[in-house]
């Protein structure tokens, strides 16, 4: 069992998969984090800011990608799902191209810089993680704990 925070407009007690929006990075799915104060980040990019608490109870039926670090790997992954190429994994987790990294991600899909200026270019500012939900059986396994309103920073 772990505890995930989603970061929003609202507080989100029976969450769903969205489609339509190619520019995350595991594709179309239902986006947490393990790190509160990361979900609490997301939340603030909007006017209501809400933070929804989760158990996750995972279990061994469920395809599960996970990526521990930055890698080949997880960069091809990003890109294709960037380019709206489908998976069928049910859960997607791993680092999370942060804003600034989103850009070197683009720039590396649209051929404007190499792989090996991507990888020069891409460190962190801070550990990043992100665990996503592509599909009904994926989203049975998240249990709605809380709510709770984001304060602006000071």
């Amino acid at each position: 069992m772990m505890t995930v925070y989603h970061g929003g407009y609202e507080l989100v007690s029976v969450p769903e998969t969205r489609t339509g929006r190619n520019t995350k990075d595991f594709g179309p799915g239902f986006y947490c984090t393990v790190t509160k104060e990361q979900a609490q980040r997301w939340a603030r990019r909007y006017s209501r800011k809400f933070v929804s608490i989760y158990e996750v109870r995972l279990n061994t039926q469920l395809d599960i990608k996970e990526f521990k670090e930055m890698s080949e790997e997880w960069l091809d992954f990003i890109v294709a799902c960037r380019l709206g190429k489908p998976h069928d994994y049910d859960i997607v987790e791993g680092p999370m191209a942060d804003d600034t990294i989103f850009n070197y991600v683009q720039n590396f899909a649209d051929g404007k810089i190499s792989r090996e200026a991507f990888w020069e270019l891409a460190k962190f500012k801070r550990p990043t993680h992100q665990i996503s939900f592509h599909t009904a059986r994926a989203l049975t396994t998240l249990s709605f704990v809380k709510g709770s309103v984001v304060r602006n920073e000071k």
